[in-house]
């Protein structure tokens, strides 16, 4: 049996039949609604934007023929229980960041951000131009899902801490919350990493429960309120240079869509990637000049935690190598990558370089 059976007759806690009705599309006058299911509750800077912004443009450009129900993390299931209940039928569709599903496939944590990795430009380019697309329509099959881009955070910071970091020694211990790759990698410098939800982080910091967190920038840090629990910001990150969101929709329901909802489907998340993109740069300076103002100090990391991070990085990401699709998917990652950045850095690098001096 392969997963896609498994997964359709093993629904979350209930029966195959069950699961069959729940993964039906409702409909009403000859329209649909699919339910989605996101990782962040209602109204979380950036990150549900995007899946609100996807949810309105599906039904805008659909005419309202084709709508979607958002269901918020802990509304139908739980953060980091969407992938599981959209493989399993019980809801339609998800948004979220793939890294928190790194334990079903290593390869996802290469749709969101992996250490070192790609910048949001560099990052949306290998998917559209230089096959992680494909790449991504593969990993999804082996769960039932056809999968998409759908949002960008842009670069996100190191994070907040209680204490100021000065040398890769104060990392030993450290109790601190980062998802992904990332979090693996620093775990390997001796920090005891957690994988809080977002909606949790305020509290898990608050009672003393992490010594630090990072979220996502300082637009949506900032109305999550961390500077009111955390003195230190070091906006300088190695985890995610360019984050993207997903959505993923049960393959089952996508191969029951007509051709037309299956291509407004794919360009609203392609248009949602770039409006999240752009609402994160441009809200972030002004949010973190106010964060400045308001008390936060603001920080580098030193150079011998950089080095930390870059040796700890290459480790987590050699754990994998054994995995054929995952090797497949970091080798089209990093040749486009190096041919990118070269690109990149020789042009737009040089630009401004002579422009901010």
């Amino acid at each position: 049996m392969d997963r896609r059976s498994f997964l359709k007759n093993s629904a979350l806690g209930g029966s195959a039949a069950a699961a069959t009705t729940l993964a039906a599309p409702a409909y009403a006058q000859g329209n649909r609604t699919l339910t989605m299911v996101t990782s962040v509750p209602e109204g979380f800077a950036i990150f549900d934007d995007a899946a609100s912004r996807l949810a309105e443009t599906i039904s805008t450009m659909s005419d309202g023929t084709l709508t979607v129900d958002k269901k918020p993390a802990g509304s139908l299931v739980g953060a980091f229980e969407v992938f599981d209940a959209v493989t399993a039928g019980q809801a339609d569709m998800y948004h979220s960041a793939d890294y928190y599903f790194g334990g079903q496939h290593p390869g996802y944590y290469y749709f969101t951000a992996v250490p070192y990795g790609t910048t949001a430009q560099e990052m949306i380019a290998w998917y559209q131009h230089g096959g992680g697309k494909e790449l991504h329509d593969e990993l999804g099959s082996i769960f039932g899902l056809k999968s998409f881009l759908a949002g960008n955070t842009g670069a996100q910071p190191g994070g907040w801490f209680r204490k100021e970091i000065n040398s890769a020694a104060d990392l030993q211990g450290l109790k601190f919350r980062m998802p992904g790759l990332g979090g693996k990698a620093l775990g390997l410098t001796g920090a005891s990493v957690q994988n809080v939800p977002g909606g949790e982080i305020y509290q898990a910091l608050s009672t003393g429960a992490i010594d630090g967190a990072e979220w996502i920038g300082p637009f949506a840090d900032e109305r999550l309120g961390l500077q009111e629990v955390c003195e230190y910001y070091y906006t300088g990150g190695f985890h995610e240079p360019g984050s993207a969101l997903s959505a993923a929709v049960n393959l089952d329901v996508w191969d029951s869509l007509s051709p037309a909802h299956q291509a407004i489907i794919e360009n609203a998340a392609m248009a949602t990637h770039h409006w999240s993109l752009a609402q994160s740069v441009a809200v972030n300076g002004e949010a973190l000049e106010r964060l400045k103002a308001g008390g936060t100090k603001v920080l580098e990391f030193p150079d011998d935690v950089w080095d930390s991070f870059k040796v700890a990085s290459a480790q987590a990401l050699d754990e994998f190598m054994g995995d054929e699709l995952f090797a497949r998917i970091r080798e089209s990652h990093e040749t486009f990558k190096a041919s990118a950045a070269g690109w990149i850095a020789a042009s737009d690098g040089a630009f401004t370089a002579q422009r901010d001096r």
